[in-house]
């Protein structure tokens, strides 16, 4: 069964294995999420459960995000769907970090960090040019089209232009330790995003 929960980057760390090897890890708060609406296929077409993070004041909420979050007494700021997870779910229920165990790999998704305008170099790694002798070609693009034929720049070519703040995934990221009292994730290296924020996790497999 697919499953997944909603998280905020706090920031990197070290924590030590029981041989004393030294582990990179991202902390993340994962949860508490609650379980918003469940899709079904009768219904919507398909099986899907939309979870909710992130407890806000009602009145930062429109009249309708607060009808979608009827009954709820907080309602949540970030809504994220987990397809083909309902089973043994039900609505108002509240997720914790412990619906993954340690050992556990998984994928985690979120927006990059943002990088500003960058060159070719820096944005697609072009090996520029030489660095010696006059030369006026160092970190420039080069060529960029053919002569008359066909006459233009071809869409999506490498050039330079804005990096980062593209929605990114990382697979195979390893769940080292929980701790389910503090709502805390302790998954092995780096993930998407500056600190504080919100990625999802989902279950591989």
């Amino acid at each position: 069964m697919a499953k997944g929960i909603i998280a905020k980057k706090l920031g990197m760390t070290q924590i030590f294995d029981e041989n004393g090897q030294v582990i990179p890890v991202t902390v993340l708060q994962a949860g508490p999420c609650r379980v918003i609406q469940l899709k079904t296929v009768e219904k919507d077409g398909y099986t899907a459960a939309q979870l909710g993070f992130d407890k806000a004041r009602p009145k930062l909420f429109n009249k309708a995000a607060l009808g979608h979050q009827k009954g709820v007494e907080e309602p949540r700021r970030v809504l994220r769907e987990f397809r083909d997870y309902s089973e043994g779910l039900e609505a108002g229920q509240e997720l914790g970090p412990d619906v993954f165990s340690e050992g556990d790999k998984v994928k985690i998704s979120g927006i990059s960090k943002g990088k500003g305008f960058a060159g070719s170099v820096k944005r697609h790694g072009f090996g520029g040019g030489r660095a010696t002798h006059g030369s006026g070609f160092h970190r420039a693009p080069g060529s960029l089209n053919a002569t008359t034929t066909p006459g233009r720049v071809f869409k999506g070519k490498a050039m330079p232009g804005h990096k980062g703040v593209r929605r990114t995934s990382v697979l195979n990221v390893q769940v080292v330790k929980i701790d389910v009292a503090q709502n805390l994730l302790f998954v092995k290296g780096a993930v998407p995003g500056p600190r504080s924020a919100v990625v999802t996790i989902e279950a591989l497999g």
